[in-house]
């Protein structure tokens, strides 16, 4: 990278505490002072790798580290039924794409190699390689011959994936209400796109893991050769069930695309043979012209790009460098009478859909650009790298509204986003979903879970944005929209550094009662009974689940009872109307009296499954149960009136508030609920509560950091520790290079030592010195040098302070 990571930190310094300057450059080569970095794109690229964690499908490995997700797409034997095992969900629904898993993939897997050393170096290596191997695993299944997997999920009929909304893990559940089968329908494309972008990416996973797992390794190229001699023998595109959401339009690009990993990966000079006599005269062209074309942007659809910058960085070739320093001046100032609008706050804004998704797919190929094919030529790099910066900077915050379009990152960003399982919905309704009311309904507003890491599709041509989770264009998130991003995140960290959070992920409590019972009198109170309607609710979104074993428990005093003479065994409890019937799941067997404390005892409604109780609907997410607890109106002819008193029962007196079980004021807590035995809802008449930790479910090896909820900070903050300076008498307060003077020149190696200390720390050739550390401590807090110091530099030789 030419442009120093260290001083841009310096500027950064600067320009947070509202200090303007302007720096001289550094002498040496191309090397230029960089804009400054507010951002901790550090931060940024751990969290990108949460958002990947969420979307994992099936089975989740032991190393995902997302504590509200679980198991999905498993029937209740706990086995995983879809056809091809594993994978990511491709947005905020639930279909498996292969097409998307590839694509995302393989961008994904480019970041990593360019940039493997800064990312280790982050201490994200492993969790970067784990995730890029789930989607590799996931393609290495999907061969058919000369066809592929192309989608798995409920397409057919009335589309279960995109007319409902709940979590993924009980979603499968969901599907076998509709249909009555625990397997997802699939189909098999015999699609050139799909195929060539799955051997891009498997034949990255090869140079990926080559190393380290060399059988591996070498199967994922097996199925690379074999994906792209499939791929381009067909040459055809056939979009199956994906097609109404992704139609790829060409197979040219990808096939070319493909064909460049695989010579990176095999050396065999029969790649670049192909590309010269099949590809590249069918490259595409710009309309009414014969220019490769140098328009629109890499994506999914659309990889003629980075096929192109590929090949320019093997071969060298000088018409494919022009070609890709051709299509950046179209993103930016336009090139050949062309150029991508701008919003009025200064986003490169090509098309309404995920617009900052194109924006930064395009950051990633200039940023790679300018450290490769431009890395001799001073201004195209720093054209592009600039660039870059401030559209990367532009998605953090940078813009009119002040608002990151990076969920968890800054202060403010939109609260309404497209995420099922995010959102922790139980009843299907999610219109509300970010607003400031659920309406007179009172539905759900607040999302159960803050999605780290997903960048949402961002702002209209005008800069504005659209705060609708129903404005898909505005609010989706998706595994492509995540994948430019995180690849130029590489790029980014490795020229600005930044820090990881060693406490994230942050360990989630839940928000509401994941658990409840509402109850009512049902009908008018007798003077011998109490008849109730209840609903037993599952809410649960810690993850969402179910449970075969349901209870919950009235509680009434028989004092009065006994008084008249009458004994517990006089006291009958039914069952009446309930949602199911028995042999159903979900029908409950209503029994008791059983004793609790002294006169205390109570009716026990317990469900024979109750993993009917789902959270996926507004029928499923509770059970309707009707019950009554009653003496008789007369023992042998005498009248028991008298004997049946409701006004000291522990469970009567959280009922009266209301006739309506939709109403909030029906939750009764005075009533108790056990899932699995355990208490999870009320209080028992001896002040017994719910312990949370009991009842929230964990996953071994889900790494857990606070408790707090809330989002890390954004800013850059970057500390090295040493030893206490002593400040001898004849050293030169300030003077951290040693050169006998107090300049900006001290500022610039104390932030390179901290930044950069391989190359500028204590010890090493163009290193600070001891002396150097010493003198640089201006701030004597006893921590070493810090970013402090240099900013006190900073300020003093700018005036506003009067010493140092």
């Amino acid at each position: 990278m030419k442009l120093k990571k260290v001083t841009a930190a310096v500027s950064a310094l600067a320009l947070s505490c509202g200090v303007l300057s302007a720096f001289p450059a550094i002498s040496g080569g191309n090397d230029v002072l960089a804009a400054d970095s507010k951002y901790n794109y550090a931060e940024a690229l751990q969290k990108s790798m949460f958002f990947y964690e969420v979307q994992q499908a099936g089975k989740l490995p032991d190393w995902n580290y997302v504590q509200w997700r679980n198991d999905s797409m498993v029937n209740e034997d706990g086995e995983e039924t879809d056809v091809i095992k594993g994978g990511w969900f491709d947005a905020g629904d639930h279909f498996k794409f292969t097409l998307t898993n590839a694509y995302s993939a393989s961008v994904l897997a480019w970041g990593y190699l360019e940039y493997k050393d800064t990312v280790d170096k982050q201490g994200l290596g492993e969790v970067y390689r784990n995730n890029v191997q789930w989607a590799l695993d996931y393609l290495m299944q999907c061969d058919r011959g000369d066809k592929i997997i192309g989608t798995v999920g409920d397409f057919t009929g009335g589309s279960t994936d995109h007319n409902i909304w709940c979590s993924a893990e009980v979603y499968l559940r969901k599907h076998y209400v509709n249909g009555g089968d625990w397997e997802r329908p699939y189909d098999e494309i015999a699609d050139s796109t799909t195929m060539a972008l799955s051997a891009a990416s498997l034949a990255e996973g090869y140079l990926m893991f080559k190393d380290t797992q060399p059988d591996k390794a070498d199967a994922y190229l097996t199925q690379a050769k074999k994906y792209f001699k499939t791929a381009d023998t067909i040459r055809t595109n056939e979009n199956g069930a994906m097609g109404s959401m992704y139609k790829p339009s060409s197979w040219v690009d990808d096939c070319m695309y493909a064909a460049c990993w695989l010579y990176k990966a095999t050396g065999d000079e029969s790649y670049l043979a192909k590309i010269k006599s099949d590809y590249i005269p069918n490259f595409p062209t710009e309309d009414q012209s014969k220019d490769p074309k140098y328009t629109w942007g890499f994506c999914w659809d659309d990889t003629t790009q980075g096929a192109a910058l590929l090949y320019a960085q093997i071969t060298n070739d000088q018409t494919w460098i022009d070609h890709i320093s051709h299509h950046l001046d179209y993103w930016i100032d336009g090139y050949g009478g062309k150029q991508v609008a701008y919003t009025p706050d200064g986003l490169a804004w090509l098309f309404s859909w995920g617009s900052a998704r194109h924006a930064s797919a395009t950051c990633w190929l200039a940023k790679l650009a300018s450290d490769t094919i431009f890395k001799d030529n001073a201004t195209l790099q720093d054209k592009y790298n600039n660039w870059a910066k401030g559209q990367m900077d532009y998605i953090f915050g940078d813009n009119g509204l002040k608002m990151s379009y990076v969920l968890g990152m800054g202060d403010n960003q939109p609260s309404a986003f497209h995420h099922r399982t995010a959102s922790g919905v139980h009843d299907d309704h999610w219109n509300h979903l970010g607003l400031a009311s659920g309406g007179d309904e009172g539905w759900q507003t607040e999302y159960a879970h803050t999605l780290y890491g997903a960048l949402v599709g961002g702002p209209d041509k005008d800069g504005k944005y659209t705060n609708d989770v129903g404005k898909y264009e505005y609010s989706e998130v998706a595994i492509d929209y995540n994948a430019g991003y995180t690849a130029c995140l590489c790029a980014m960290v490795d020229d600005y550094g930044g820090t990881t959070d060693p406490s994230f992920p942050p360990t989630e409590t839940p928000k509401w009662a994941e658990w409840e019972v509402g109850a009512v009198i049902n009908g008018t109170p007798g003077k011998s009974y109490t008849e109730l309607k209840t609903w037993t609710m599952n809410h649960t979104a810690w993850p969402a689940r179910v449970a075969k074993d349901i209870e919950f428990r009235y509680y009434f005093d028989i004092t009065e009872t006994i008084d008249a003479g009458l004994s517990v065994d006089d006291i009958k409890v039914e069952g009446k109307s309930q949602q199911y019937q028995e042999g159903q799941q979900g029908y409950a067997t209503v029994s008791g009296p059983y004793k609790y404390d002294g006169n205390v005892y109570y009716a026990s409604v317990k469900f024979e499954d109750g993993r009917a109780i789902q959270p996926t609907g507004q029928s499923e997410h509770r059970d309707e149960v009707q019950f009554r607890v009653s003496i008789p109106d007369a023992i042998d002819g005498k009248s028991t009136e008298g004997a049946w008193d409701t006004s000291n029962d522990w469970s009567y007196l959280g009922l009266g508030k209301t006739d309506n079980l939709k109403s909030p004021e029906s939750l009764n807590d005075h009533i108790t609920m056990y899932v699995n035995g355990v208490l999870v809802w009320g209080t028992e008449p001896d002040g017994t509560v719910p312990t949370v930790s009991d009842y929230v479910p964990t996953r071994s090896g889900v790494k857990g950091g606070s408790s707090s909820g809330t989002t890390t900070t954004s800013t850059t903050t970057t500390t090295t520790t040493t030893a206490p300076p002593t400040n001898p008498d004849d050293y030169l307060k300030g003077d951290a290079n040693c050169d006998g003077e107090v300049n900006m020149a001290d500022a610039v190696i104390i932030m390179q030592s901290i930044g950069n200390p391989d190359k500028y720390g204590k010890g090493e050739t163009d290193g600070i010195t001891s002396q150097g550390e010493k003198n640089g401590d201006v701030e004597n807090t006893g921590d070493g040098l810090t970013n402090k110091d240099a900013l006190r530099i900073q300020k003093f030789k700018l005036g506003l302070i009067p010493e140092l």
